[in-house]
């Protein structure tokens, strides 16, 4: 008589949901309900286990204990085709795409016809991408793509095998504002169409914007669900992390800047085919420099240049300058012993070796700055260098010798992060430092690089996040259509004269 009754417009429930690894808990004893036609934000710090619970309720990952209730019924999902079969599709934050297939085939794999006609599979697609409003061309080849157009081929995947439960992780990270303002019309339509929409965020904003309620986790445990109109950013974040962040992560302009040091890095007329054009800055010791553009502005590409990663043009492609003496890499090694370390914005795929450890990954960091001594490997160097590491920039993680792989996205940047310092740089490039992490992971990283700068360390942070290169920087360059276009001082940039730089 007195078992927990499931109310009629419930469509997923976990009740004491538990999953442990190594018989440590990711989750333990999460009751969690998801509402037809609603749309729930799941949040909480990287490490908390949102991406846990969702992996259990797309059948990746089976529960230790507990119950997964669909429609009211008690059921078992031990692969993601028994979710499929029970209407629950996810998108995931790194994409299950095939990369050697086109985009066409990718979304109707497993919908196949017995008789198949290429021409008619590639029609079918643009219809259903542009009826998206999603501009991908259905016979690209999905290893051709950039990460903002393989997510909108995992969207529309989902979507197309008429989902009524979608689980998106982190579906707006690689998004540009104007792909952002297409997902959130796809997802009102998708509520509009009875479909429950679950997503993992860590915009805080997007959360309170889209959803009708918000639960919170921390540690593992449900700290909180409620409607989003009980909500604001500052209860989320008290919930999230147990503390008051708000007044420390994003605040206003600085009204105090680092005093600029010695012109460490110079750039004059920098050409690099159709991304870069006559681009020229500088960079100081002591400082933190900010850049900021828009999608397409050259801004990484300038830095990938500097960094060795990329080669500017050959004929009239202009300057590059360490401490006034000319340079140019013919590899990213060059620049990594010169003192420049380039810390990428995509670090699923150019960050870190997923198959090691968090140690082996640091200390791989350390043997290409060593450069004639890279032959040489020492397995308890490598754990002395590894655990420094890990304690001084709070990496956590069930254990010394998990993949890095298995982490939480902002345990993973921190290793990245990492394997750059062990280098001891003097030019260190952040590209999208916190893309994909949470607020007590922002926070941490941020004061990481305000404590390089106070060092005396030339700092470089490339954000699209204006708050972030406001709240960081001391001078603020502003690039367009291929280079910088206007410079500020911290102390005197408004939000509104830098956006207006970055557009006109």
């Amino acid at each position: 008589m007195n078992a927990p009754q499931t109310l009629p417009d419930v469509v997923l429930e976990l009740r004491e949901a538990t999953k442990k690894y190594g018989g440590v808990p990711a989750i333990e004893n999460v009751n969690f309900t998801l509402r037809r036609g609603e749309i729930h934000a799941l949040l909480g710090e990287n490490g908390a286990g949102k991406s846990t619970l969702t992996k259990v309720m797309a059948g990746v990952v089976p529960l230790s204990s507990g119950q997964i209730l669909v429609e009211g019924k008690a059921i078992e999902m031990k692969t993601p085709l028994d979710a499929r079969g029970h209407g629950i599709a996810m998108v995931f934050q790194e994409t299950s795409l095939v990369p050697t297939m086109t985009v066409a085939q990718n979304l109707f794999l497993g919908r196949e016809k017995f008789y198949n006609r290429l021409r008619g599979v590639y029609i079918s697609a643009q219809q259903f991408l542009q009826s998206l409003n999603f501009d991908v061309d259905p016979t690209a080849s999905v290893s051709l793509l950039g990460a903002a157009k393989k997510q909108m081929v995992e969207i529309a995947r989902a979507v197309l095998h008429d989902a009524r439960i979608i689980i998106f992780d982190e579906p707006t990270a690689s998004l540009t504002p104007e792909e952002k303002k297409y997902f959130f019309d796809l997802v009102f339509n998708l509520k509009a169409r009875g479909v429950s929409v679950i997503f993992i965020s860590h915009a805080l904003e997007e959360a309170l914007l889209l959803a009708d309620r918000i639960t919170v986790l921390r540690d593992g445990q449900h700290v909180v669900t409620d409607d989003k109109a009980n909500f604001d950013r500052a209860r989320i974040i008290q919930a999230m992390v147990g503390r008051d962040l708000s007044q420390t992560l994003y605040g206003q302009s600085k009204t105090v800047v680092r005093k600029q040091g010695e012109c460490v890095l110079s750039v004059r007329n920098l050409r690099m085919a159709s991304m870069v054009k006559n681009n020229s800055l500088s960079v100081f010791a002591g400082q933190v420099t900010g850049v900021f553009g828009l999608v397409g502005s050259g801004r990484t590409e300038t830095f990938k240049v500097v960094a060795g990663l990329i080669k500017r043009d050959f004929f009239h492609g202009g300057e590059v300058l360490l401490r006034g003496k000319p340079i140019r890499y013919r590899v990213a090694r060059q620049a990594v012993e010169d003192g420049i370390a380039y810390i990428t914005e995509d670090r699923k795929v150019e960050g870190f070796f997923e198959t090691m450890s968090i140690a082996q990954n640091i200390y791989m960091g350390l043997l290409g700055k060593l450069g004639h001594m890279r032959g040489v490997v020492s397995g308890a160097k490598a754990t002395e260098v590894g655990d420094f590491w890990s304690k001084l920039l709070k990496v956590r993680a069930i254990s010394h010798d998990v993949k890095v792989i298995e982490l939480s996205g902002g345990n993973q940047q921190k290793v990245v992060i990492a394997k750059s310092l062990v280098q001891n740089p003097d030019v260190i490039i952040f590209d999208e430092p916190t893309r994909g992490v949470d607020v007590g992971a922002i926070a941490e990283i941020h004061a990481e690089i305000n404590r390089l700068a106070d060092e005396g360390k030339a700092v470089v942070v490339i954000s699209s996040y204006l708050p972030e290169v406001m709240s960081l920087s001391d001078r603020i360059l502003v690039a367009r259509q291929g280079k910088v276009v206007t410079e500020f001082a911290a102390d005197q940039a408004t939000q509104e004269g830098i956006m207006y730089a970055a557009i006109h």
